[in-house]
């Protein structure tokens, strides 16, 4: 019996002990799943080879004196584009007539460039021919004012780039019949101090809401004038470089849903909405239908699903909500869409957006977006009903295929069998489908999006010309060349491939970027080059793309052949400073996945010019580098240096032979902030890339090289804010996050020796209670550290001092490691992790009352100390920073670390059940019951707190203390979004955390049943 009993003892704890630890390696393999780094290498195209550039003498331009053209006012406008080249090139400007005018009836019949109207000779409505009318004078033939005006955009641009015009008389036609742009600047206002800032990170791109006033009369005309000037100077540019269509933000704002119901049960009588919409429509419908007049298409732009507050109610009290598979919600819609045909009969069609939304996008009014269309079925009912709407009207619906959601729709925008499932069963010529040509955002190093290659739908590629990811345009980066390549691809596979749509403004926040606004502010020239580029491919792909930069360069910056050719050149070697410099190429060439997540190229700098510091892109980036390390180490410095010569090529050339000295200073002064960038962004990679490397291997050539780059990244860094601080035209890069990052790396090395002396004073104190049975409070230690159910046996000491250091030595042991855990750089961690502690702790000393705690508190201790054992081997090796390194990169030892430790914290649990049984005496379902509240009770008020904090903030606070995950994920993004972790999680937690406590006190509140008495 005597050793029976000590075997039965010890079996439940085995038990357990098994139980937690199958618990352990559970959630170690959960967390592997969710978290695991994989990648493999990219179908990234090769590199567009740039073709070799001459200093070519500019063509004598043709003598044109006098232009004659049809009475057609968008003819009228392209003769008058002819004009300004031939006065751009030292001429007199030409005389403009028009058929049957006084001055062609008075004698100017032979004009030295006639317009013809001809039988139509090509299917597409702009080709037109250019053949000699007499000697000395040219002819342009179309078939109708599209054409003409093409043929005379046609030869103003080849008098521009000082090419001679092609008079052969053979057939000219675009290759694509769309070119979109998008509305560029327009309704933007350069404001200095917000750009400053650069913290701005709304993406609202409206137009109008600048004009827009809180009551009657709704707009305020002035800003309207000012907003049509803008979008007339864009369009007459857009028509200059070859684009004939225009995509302008704008649905609901023009809507009052007047034939749903009687005309006002989405809007009630009186409901303002009304009064403004219709005030919209006749302040903004004649400036966008200048367009149309003069020649373009006109798309309007939204997200979907689009709302205002009177419309959810509506949507609410009649479908039960956003029911976005529901006929009789996209009903709605189409009530609107057709009002809006109505209304604006020049508009062409919708664009739809169902991948992002939300308030970052509002105007500063009640009409937002909600992201609720992420099923398969509700892109096909919502495509289903607006093409019903855009068929009756003759207009078209042009559908984004970039979306966010799960399954098909999750990956729709680079997955073709996605692309199949979800759009696969629709054939609707008024139905065109358009893509971005990169598989993922507008980033380098990504595989060309194969979407594009399949798909019986009318097809467009989206084009970004102001990069946002690369520096907002404010950085040389000509991507005449990649883009001609990815055409051509996507021409040779898909015959339905009908167009383009080129952003010359659009992509990412409105002011965290330069102050460049198209064709008004800064230096928007930059990325213009990549908008003149876009449309010429457009008209002709196989086009040379060296050729048409060096047009575009003779046009805006110079016609001196030196010159151009040196400019020419220097922008060939901009995207490999692009690539090499602002990408760590071994891991920008490897599709990745991380966090659950398909992270992008570019996760060193972080949406859009953070220098970001946490551990997990970090690391992540290295693990997958680290067998090309020394080339990814002096890619940065080989950008540095052709940034340095490009440098030099284009400050060589004589100012006096720029279009301007103004452009010749810009353009100098952006290669110069180019090179400071790329110096520091090279010293800064090298420094992160070498310390991961350092907590990788232990190598002591790393830890030099890293100590040795991040000096270099300090004085450059410094250097550069502040030069560049504050400046609106080139901004300082935000190294806030790296700087964060490189503190708590510095302290590694003193961390993990900490970490070391703690460890081994920690055993050394264990080790004395495991031989000694005094003090009484080590053994008491020992003993709940290593067998807690035989800590009753240990007899409470009647020693002050020792009944202190039962509790104390624990709780100083936790703080200390602790702090060394977090870098003693997070308080917030460490509040919430004693904050628990203390909140189980005190409601286990209110569960033991009048009892004596000593064995309360010696076995909190006693799991405190072997939490901590754990956590200290994790942190010796080469301190936190290893930890993590280990934790995002290595499989093997995050499940070993997650199972022991994640064991550990179960077993805390069955250890205070242990001593309420066998120490205080409480019976095994009271014990448990007690256990359970106290358990259930800690996390209730926990997350109580997190939750008053709020989710998002609670997360930020900790993340940029701990700085583990992107420091701009909460300033632009949020964590919570990003990661999908629903903001409710920290109530719900509370909720659950309650019902525990409940439970818990329901089992401890059961009283064993009286025996029954024995019958008589």
């Amino acid at each position: 019996m005597s050793r029976s009993r000590p075997r039965s003892a010890l079996r439940a704890p085995l038990v357990a002990a098994v139980v937690v630890l199958a618990l352990g390696a559970t959630v170690a393999v959960g967390v592997g799943q969710a978290l695991g780094l994989s990648f493999e290498p990219a179908d990234t195209p090769a590199p567009a080879a740039a073709t070799s550039v001459a200093s070519t003498p500019l063509a004598d331009p043709p003598s044109i004196a006098t232009i004659q053209v049809p009475d057609d006012a968008r003819v009228a406008l392209a003769a008058s584009a002819v004009a300004d080249a031939l006065a751009g090139r030292g001429l007199p400007a030409p005389t403009i007539t028009t058929e049957g005018s006084e001055a062609a009836l008075a004698g100017i019949a032979s004009a030295d460039l006639v317009v013809r109207t001809v039988s139509p000779f090509a299917d597409s409505p702009e080709a037109y021919r250019v053949d000699r009318d007499t000697p000395g004078g040219y002819a342009v033939e179309a078939s109708g004012p599209a054409g003409a005006a093409a043929g005379l955009y046609g030869i103003a641009d080849r008098i521009r780039s000082g090419a001679a015009v092609d008079a052969s008389g053979e057939t000219q036609q675009p290759r694509l019949g769309l070119r979109l742009t998008d509305s560029g600047s327009v309704g933007r206002e350069a404001d200095p101090e917000a750009f400053a800032a650069g913290t701005d990170y709304s993406l609202n791109t409206d137009v109008v809401a600048g004009a827009v006033l809180p009551e009657a009369p709704w707009v305020d005309q002035a800003v309207v004038d000012d907003i049509d000037a803008q979008f007339k100077q864009l369009v007459q540019h857009d028509l200059r470089e070859g684009y004939n269509g225009i995509v302008v933000p704008g649905f609901l704002e023009y809507v009052t849903f007047s034939g749903v119901g009687d005309g006002h049960d989405v809007y009630p009588e009186g409901d303002p909405h009304v009064a403004r919409a219709q005030a919209m429509v006749a302040a903004f419908g004649p400036v966008f239908q200048y367009a149309a007049d003069m020649g373009m298409h006109v798309y309007l732009l939204t997200d979907m699903l689009a709302v205002s507050p009177p419309l959810e109610s509506y949507l609410q009290r009649t479908v039960g909500g956003l029911a976005v598979e529901d006929p009789a919600l996209w009903s709605v819609y189409q009530a609107g869409l057709a009002e809006l045909f109505e209304n604006m009969p020049f508009v062409d069609g919708l664009m739809v957006r169902i991948g992002e939304g939300g308030s970052v996008y509002q105007a500063g009014w009640d009409y937002s977006s909600k992201l609720a269309v992420t099923s398969a079925s509700s892109v096909q009912a919502m495509l289903e009903a607006l093409l019903s709407t855009a068929a009756a009207h003759d207009r078209d619906i042009i559908f984004r295929t970039w979306t966010v959601g799960v399954g098909a729709v999750g990956d729709l925008h680079t997955n073709p069998e996605s692309y199949e499932a979800v759009l696969g069963g629709i054939d609707d010529q008024h139905l065109i489908v358009s893509t971005k040509y990169t598989m993922g955002d507008f980033y380098s190093h990504l595989p060309l999006n194969p979407t594009l290659l399949v798909g019986d739908q009318r097809r467009i590629v989206e084009f970004q010309a102001r990069r946002e990811f690369e520096g907002f345009g404010s950085l040389p980066n000509d991507l005449v060349a990649e883009e001609a390549q990815a055409l051509q691809t996507f021409l040779a596979a898909n015959p339905h491939v009908e167009g383009v749509w080129n952003w010359t403004q659009d992509g990412g926040p409105l002011r965290a970027g330069p102050m460049t606004l198209y064709l008004r502010t800064g230096f928007w020239q930059m990325y213009d080059l990549n908008t003149y580029g876009t449309a010429r491919l457009a008209w002709d792909p196989s086009a040379d793309p060296t050729g048409l930069t060096a047009d575009w360069v003779r046009q805006t910056l110079s016609d001196d052949p030196a010159t151009a050719a040196a400019i020419t050149a220097s922008l060939g070697r901009s995207r490999e400073a692009i690539t090499s410099g602002l990408y760590i190429r071994p891991y920008a060439e490897n599709s990745v996945k991380a966090l659950g997540l398909e992270p992008p190229p570019m996760m060193w700098i972080f949406e859009w010019d953070i220098a970001t510091g946490d551990s997990a892109a970090l690391d992540s980036i290295y693990a997958v580098s680290r067998t090309d390390l020394d080339s990814a180490v002096a890619d940065g410095a080989h950008a540095t240096e052709i940034a340095r010569d490009m440098r030099t090529q284009v400050a060589a050339t004589d100012p006096s032979t720029w279009r301007s000295p103004e452009l010749y200073d810009h353009f100098v002064s952006a290669l110069d902030y180019e090179t400071d960038l790329l110096g520091t962004l090279a010293a800064y990679r090298e420094s992160v890339l070498r310390r991961v490397e350092w907590l990788d291997t232990g190598s002591s050539t790393a830890y030099d090289q890293w100590r040795a780059a991040e000096g270099e990244f300090r004085r450059a860094r410094a250097e550069h804010e502040s030069t560049y601080a504050g400046d609106v035209d080139l901004p300082a890069y935000n190294f806030t996050a790296a700087d964060i990052g490189a503190e708590r790396a510095d302290r590694d090395p003193a961390m993990a020796w900490l970490a070391r002396v703690m460890l081994l004073v920690l055993l050394l104190v264990l080790g004395l209670g495991a031989v000694r049975p005094r003090p009484t409070a080590l053994r008491a230690l020992f003993v709940a550290t290593t067998r807690p159910w035989r800590l009753a046996e240990i007899p409470a000491p009647t020693n002050r001092t020792e009944r202190v250091v039962v509790w104390a030595l624990p709780a100083a042991v936790l703080v200390a490691s602790r702090l060394i855990y977090t870098w003693f750089a997070a308080p917030a961690h460490l509040v919430a992790t004693l904050g628990a502690w203390l909140i189980l702790a005190a409601v286990l000393r209110l569960v033991v009352g009048r009892r004596d705690p000593f064995h309360l508190w010696a076995a909190l201790g006693g799991v405190v100390l072997l939490r901590t054992v754990i956590l200290l081997v994790a942190l010796v090796v080469r301190g936190p920073g290893r930890y993590w390194f280990g934790f995002w990169t290595d499989p093997t030892s995050r499940t070993a670390y997650i199972t022991v430790a994640f064991a550990a914290f179960c077993w805390s649990f069955v250890v205070i059940s242990l001593v309420l049984r066998r120490a205080y005496g409480m019976r095994p379902l009271r014990a448990v019951g007690f256990t359970v509240l106290a358990g259930g009770l800690t996390l209730a008020i926990t997350s109580f707190g997190i939750a008053a904090i709020g989710l998002e903030r609670a997360l930020t606070i900790w993340n940029d203390q701990m700085a583990l995950l992107p420091w701009g994920l909460s300033r632009i993004l949020g964590i919570t979004v990003y990661l999908g972790i629903p903001t409710w999680l920290p109530a719900a937690l509370a909720a659950i955390g309650l019902l525990l406590t409940v439970v818990g006190g329901g089992l401890a509140l059961i009283r064993r049943p009286r025996a029954e008495s024995a019958p008589a």
